[in-house]
């Protein structure tokens, strides 16, 4: 039998969040699965829904599994999921292996009740906070941190008189990147990290509530945007409404969103903190046009986060923009393939170039990143062996030179191109007749006046980081 493996040919997702209550008493499990569905792109590994109905028997019904959204749930399933208070997830295995029982949401059964939630981020204390835990007792069923929160929202549960309070304690412990979606028997509570790293939002579609990692979520559900939850901000959505706690908050210089959302994660058409995804990447295509200028024939942009970049850079320059690549939609950002060393096989599977847009012509190609090179080189390979006269590769992000604890599957520092070779050298070592990084401070130019993360281009944390990669910690 011939053996498989697991290749990955970019950065790795976060994750993605849903939650909804209909106050009307109506089933929600449809309405998190088409928001799970406009989360896909956060995380292909695993999804998940658990629901309650709120004037029952206050139990959780849950449904997770391995695979994409529409592998794990159809139409049956979703009918058997009947609750009016709900919440999703999908994943990317950022902390933890890739394993049915690493799937969320997760469901506490505890003196209190029970609880369900779901997690999008990484902790930096993970290990500490689970030591601790299992030293007084605890015993874990999954290799997540995720649980790691869980057990502390529900043991805060205990000593203090709602489930919202025991969240924002267990805040209190708890230290990095993390957008939260939890359910009581009767309340949807969200909560984002003081320092906004991971994206969180509100929906209202008439008497329904929801809350989404992206805007693209509540739209796909024909719901309206209401508003972000703030960076450190606690919201509960009850029969009466949306509350809001604000004592986590921290100073706004302080905040640090992770400015790749705005790069690459979120999908074009959502909007975070009031910025425009979609408009972010035309401004950072230009900002390369402008630091990195060449004589061309034509721009074009790699499927999917390079295709905006590549029309700022169109728009900015004069060079005209056109679509040199066609994407087999059915292949995931992770496949499998025969083995390592075809992975320029790999590559074609997903990407193939039309020969009859570049043949003869210098192109500029526009990218969202250069992780190990391999993919980038075996593309401009694909360019010029479809009649590409020149390859200018312009890249939409700076050099990553340092590891993310935040959630984000940036490789080891020895794994990164950059942290090793000069930019001449990896323009050598990919085939390009130039190489333009997004320069860092044009970064600002993307968000406005957001703070933001950029630790992976600078080394500047915005808190203390372990002194090794803890992404793995618990396989």
């Amino acid at each position: 039998m011939m053996g498989f493996e697991r290749v990955s040919t970019g950065l790795g997702e976060e994750c993605g969040v849903f939650g909804a209550y209909d106050l009307d008493g109506h089933d929600v499990a449809a309405s998190v699965y088409y928001g799970l569905f406009a989360l896909q792109h956060r995380g292909q590994e695993s999804c998940g829904i658990s629901v309650t109905d709120t004037s029952g028997k206050r139990k959780f019904l849950s449904r997770k599994g391995l695979g994409h959204v529409d592998d794990v749930f159809d139409e049956e399933t979703l009918l058997e999921l009947k609750g009016n208070l709900g919440v999703g997830h999908v994943r990317y295995s950022t902390a933890g292996g890739t394993r049915v029982e690493n799937a969320q949401p997760l469901v506490i059964n505890y003196v209190k009740g029970a609880l369900s939630i779901a997690h999008n981020g990484n902790l930096v204390n993970a290990v500490e906070l689970r030591k601790e835990l299992e030293y007084t007792g605890a015993i874990f069923q999954t290799t997540i941190d995720s649980e790691v929160i869980a057990y502390h929202v529900a043991r805060e549960r205990l000593n203090t008189g709602s489930a919202e309070e025991a969240v924002k304690n267990a805040m209190k412990k708890i230290r990095s990147a993390y957008a939260l979606v939890v359910c009581s028997p009767r309340k949807l509570i969200g909560a984002r990290d003081p320092f906004g790293l991971k994206p969180l939002c509100i929906g209202k579609r008439e008497n329904t509530y929801f809350l989404a990692s992206e805007s693209c979520a509540i739209a796909a559900v024909d719901a309206e945007f209401v508003r972000d939850v703030l960076p450190g901000e606690v919201v509960t959505i009850t029969e009466e409404g949306i509350a809001s706690d604000m004592d986590m908050a921290v100073e706004d210089q302080r905040q640090a969103r992770c400015i790749f959302e705005y790069i690459y994660f979120a999908r074009t058409d959502s909007t975070i903190d009031g910025v425009n995804v979609y408009h972010s990447r035309i401004l950072a295509g230009r900002a390369l046009a402008e630091s990195y200028p060449v004589e061309a024939d034509l721009v074009v942009g790699v499927p999917d986060s390079g295709l905006v970049a590549a029309k700022g850079y169109s728009e900015q320059s004069g060079i005209p923009y056109g679509m040199a690549f066609h994407k087999n939609s059915y292949v995931g950002r992770t496949f499998i393939k025969p083995k390592q060393s075809e992975r320029e096989t790999g590559v074609k599977i997903k990407l193939s170039v039309i020969p009859e847009v570049v043949k003869g012509k210098r192109v500029v190609m526009v990218d969202d990143s250069i992780v190990r090179g391999t993919t980038c080189a075996n593309i401009i390979k694909m360019l010029k062996q479809a009649g590409a006269a020149e390859v200018h590769v312009r890249i939409s992000s700076p050099p990553f030179l340092y590891p993310c604890y935040f959630g984000t599957d940036v490789p080891s520092d020895n794994q990164l191109i950059a942290h090793t070779h000069t930019t001449e050298q990896i323009r050598e070592l990919i085939g390009a007749d130039s190489l333009g990084y997004m320069e860092i401070g044009r970064l600002k130019d993307m968000v406005g006046d957001l703070s933001y993360c950029d630790a992976c281009f600078t080394g500047n944390y915005p808190m203390e980081v372990p002194g090794e990669d803890i992404s793995r910690a618990f396989e």
